[in-house]
């Protein structure tokens, strides 16, 4: 039996025609030098707008693409490979227009406002990192004030993806006004309502064209109409939750197992050219201790890239049961570790050139960093994990 095994061979164009070889090529070269700068991917932002990047899980009745999250998870994957930071940026305007368009085939308005904004090519952004947040968006260090008609949002936020351009920021605050029932909101404010204020602060090892700027709210008042859920702290029930966090979750993985296939590509590659005078000058490929780390490196991405596939199926199928945080968080943490490997594996089997600047293994290695940073956290994936398995209430004490 014969095995080929070439993730590169996916066609992109049956489904993502515009995403062709040369504007792919083009990408990976101004990732490079964006990446360099520490600059945000103007260039290929601009291009992704125009191509309708942005808008391609919308409905087609508003002008969007229709692509579902299996589409936009390979879609976002093809990204990673060429261009990681660019790929890894959009996710978080894409998963509000995925969750927003899925939760209307739900018979649910709760983000339509979103539809109609990126319809009109608002770019949306994700507002949850924050200092002293170990419990991502259950709880926040945000304080939201209720008002009338709405809240006063003050506090500060990190990772705020697409720093230079987005338009409207989707966050999480806690509103503890009644000391005995917490609750935590989720809302949009816009990067020109006052009190909103945008920290030019991004650099970093990983994805530095991403420009992930802070966002520091002071008192900014949001609407009630811009309020798409409000949960007990310690809960994830909202269907607005479990829908944006399906698409954050499953289109950021599917970029970083992109950039984990292009490290192995590169690794195979070299260990196929290079020459070993220790194997009487034959290639690299031929020692067996390398073909280890091959397969080693190609079965770990192989698994993440089974369990993503497998989940946005049965997300666009429909079948959602119980045990879907379980799956989800579990896909995330799996990808965490698993593409890491991949690459760290990648990085022996091309030996010293891995660490050379003026390639792009090491660009690709220092991106791979940044998966362990997008929450649920390992602490916090085994602990929901385990807590769903155990039955425990996650509303209640912690510990």
């Amino acid at each position: 039996m014969t095995i080929t095994a070439d993730p590169a061979s996916e066609s992109t164009a049956d489904q993502h025609p515009d995403l062709d070889r040369a504007t792919l090529q083009r990408f990976r070269e101004l990732a490079a030098t964006d990446d360099a700068g520490n600059r945000f991917f103007a260039e290929t932002h601009a291009e992704l707008v125009t191509m309708g990047h942005y808008t391609a899980n919308m409905p087609t009745g508003i002008g969007g693409g229709g692509l579902n999250l299996v589409e936009m998870g390979r879609r976002q994957r093809l990204l990673g490979r060429h261009a990681p930071a660019p790929g890894l940026a959009s996710c978080m305007h894409l998963y509000w227009t995925g969750a927003a368009t899925d939760l209307q085939k739900m018979g649910l308005d709760s983000l339509a406002f979103v539809l109609d904004d990126a319809a009109t090519g608002e770019i949306f952004a994700s507002g949850h990192a924050e200092s002293g947040n170990d419990v991502a968006v259950a709880a926040s260090t945000v304080d939201a004030v209720p008002v009338d008609g709405g809240y006063r949002i003050s506090g500060a936020k990190h990772f705020g993806s697409l720093g230079p351009v987005w338009d409207q920021i989707g966050f999480h605050a806690q509103d503890s006004s009644d000391p005995d029932n917490p609750v935590v909101i989720h809302g949009f404010a816009r990067r020109t309502d006052p009190g909103v204020e945008v920290r030019e602060n991004w650099d970093t090892i990983a994805m530095r064209a991403s420009q992930s700027y802070d966002t520091v709210f002071e008192s900014v008042f949001v609407p009630h109409e811009r309020v798409a859920a409000v949960e007990p702290v310690g809960s994830e029930a909202s269907p607005v939750l479990g829908a944006f966090f399906t698409w954050a979750l499953t289109l950021i993985s599917n970029v970083y197992l992109g950039l984990g296939e292009r490290a192995l590509e590169l690794a195979t590659d070299a260990a196929t050219q290079r020459t070993s005078i220790g194997l009487e000058g034959r290639t690299l490929a031929h020692n067996p201790m390398l073909q280890h780390q091959v397969a080693e490196a190609t079965m770990a991405l192989d698994s993440v890239r089974s369990q993503l596939e497998l989940l946005a199926r049965d997300w666009v199928a429909g079948e959602v049961g119980d045990d879907w945080a379980v799956r989800l968080y579990s896909a995330k943490h799996c990808t965490s570790v698993q593409v890491r490997r991949a690459v760290d594996l990648s990085a022996e089997i091309l030996g010293g050139s891995s660490i050379s600047n003026r390639g792009e293994f090491a660009r690709l290695w220092r991106d791979s960093r940044g998966i362990a940073f997008h929450p649920p956290s390992d602490a916090l994936a085994h602990e929901q994990v385990a807590k769903a398995v155990l039955g425990i209430d996650p509303t209640g004490p912690r510990w």
